[in-house]
């Protein structure tokens, strides 16, 4: 399909190459893909004047597309001015190479169009980092181009140095270099954002992560239930650097909540390997509120999606294996669907509209019901000098009996897990656990 764009705009085609799945594929239909893929390339300012869909039959280890529909898609680069096509897929770099030589235009696969996106978007230090080092390690299996300079020798140094290294080598070597001191700085990076947390535990409050696909309404749900002024908009990756706020819950507890970056179908492992520090907040976090855009025709399959990340946090250890019993799904975006009573709310679902603050009193119920549902029962004895300690358990638990001795007050108190291990870590030297 071909649209009109402003001679000035820079032109794209985006092309989806799509395998019918089998029966037990779950994937998204193809139209939903190509669509989300278009919304990309728009979310950079990339004019879309050409989409389609492409069946493929098999996949060529030369162009991925057969023979004719590079034709043809070469007639459409042609007769649009297009200089850049998207190919909705992950491209090899010799088929990168090829495609472009054969299109005559520039040529990107998903990864890229992700990894530009995350670039233009990243505000904070940590961000820029993590992007960069997501580039560089997508460019250096790439540096095979058409470019001469890439084929042109270093001589060596003196008569024994030989004919010295080719420039792609030298490139190679530099992105290398790079690499190392990029996961270096961002180590500290994440070593900084635990020292944090441990800060965190100290203050203490629970930790609750809104997680979801990209334009699910998290950025705009934190704000309604903030105050805050964090970029919303209805565009893919809006934001990308994790903001945290304090909220109160109607039993008068107190926790943060943490905005982090939203999810994709195919999220480049590039970007899953570079944003660890990012995603470790949510692995942090006593409940994740899973948001969803009820209105979007593949809301269950973006479900899975966002699933299919957490369980890979999960197998490879950056989460417990039992998160799903921290979650809370918030069906968002109910005021397009014509209102909560049209979508119904199932056990653990929270139906909302965060544009016009329909459910929000309830999803904060649902939090705090979550909440007390996990407390632990357990008694201290706590010397009477130990103040703070006392006044800790009142503020962050619920005290249900209390007894004065000579050895101090025994407090029996019901605490969350996460709030029981931080009173422990904090007050464990100078107060008793008694029998839980």
């Amino acid at each position: 399909m071909t649209v009109a764009a402003p001679s000035s705009a820079t032109r794209a085609a985006v092309i989806l190459p799509w395998e019918r799945p089998d029966r037990h594929d779950d994937a998204r239909a193809a139209e939903a893909r190509l669509e989300e893929a278009v919304g990309l390339a728009a979310s950079i300012g990339l004019v879309v004047v050409c989409q389609a869909v492409l069946l493929l039959r098999a996949r060529r280890p030369a162009t991925l597309l057969g023979g004719g529909q590079v034709e043809s898609l070469k007639e459409t680069v042609k007769a649009d001015n297009i200089t850049v096509v998207i190919i909705d897929s992950r491209l090899t770099p010799v088929q990168q190479r090829n495609l472009e030589r054969a299109l005559g235009c520039k040529v990107i696969d998903r990864t890229a169009l992700i990894l530009d996106i995350f670039g233009e978007r990243a505000a904070t230090r940590e961000g820029t980092l993590q992007v960069e080092l997501a580039h560089l390690e997508y460019q250096r299996s790439r540096l095979v181009r058409t470019w001469t300079h890439l084929e042109r020798q270093r001589g060596g140094f003196g008569f024994l140095g030989g004919p010295g290294e080719t420039q792609i080598e030298a490139d190679r070597r530099m992105i290398g270099d790079r690499i190392v001191r990029l996961k270096r700085e961002l180590e500290q990076v994440r070593r900084t954002r635990g020292l944090h947390r441990q800060a965190r535990r100290r203050v203490p409050f629970p930790i609750v992560a809104l997680v979801g696909y990209t334009n699910a309404g998290k950025s705009t749900l934190f704000n309604a239930l903030t105050g805050a002024s964090v970029y919303a908009q209805d565009q893919l990756f809006a934001t990308l650097d994790p903001t945290m706020r304090g909220i109160q819950l109607p039993s008068g507890r107190r926790v943060i909540l943490s905005d982090t970056v939203g999810f994709i179908s195919d999220l480049p492992t590039e970007l899953i390997a570079a944003f660890r520090a990012t995603l470790e907040e949510v692995a942090e976090a006593d409940i994740i509120l899973h948001v969803r855009d009820v209105s979007h025709p593949d809301s269950a399959s973006q479900r899975n999606d966002v699933i299919e990340v957490l369980e890979g946090m999960a197998r490879n250890g950056t989460i417990e294996a039992d998160w799903q019993g921290r979650v809370i799904e918030v069906l968002n975006k109910a005021d397009l669907v014509g209102g909560r009573d049209a979508v119904g709310a199932r056990p653990g679902n929270v139906v909302i509209s965060a544009i016009t603050g329909d459910g929000l009193p309830d999803l904060l119920a649902a939090i705090d019901e979550r909440m007390t549902r996990a407390m632990e029962v357990v008694r201290y004895r706590v010397p009477i000098t130990e103040g703070a300690a006392m006044a800790w358990l009142h503020e962050h638990g619920e005290v249900t009996e209390r007894s004065d001795g000579e050895e101090g007050a025994e407090m029996t108190v019901r605490l969350s897990p996460a709030n029981r291990a931080r009173f422990e870590m904090q007050f464990g030297r100078v107060v008793t656990c008694l029998v839980d």
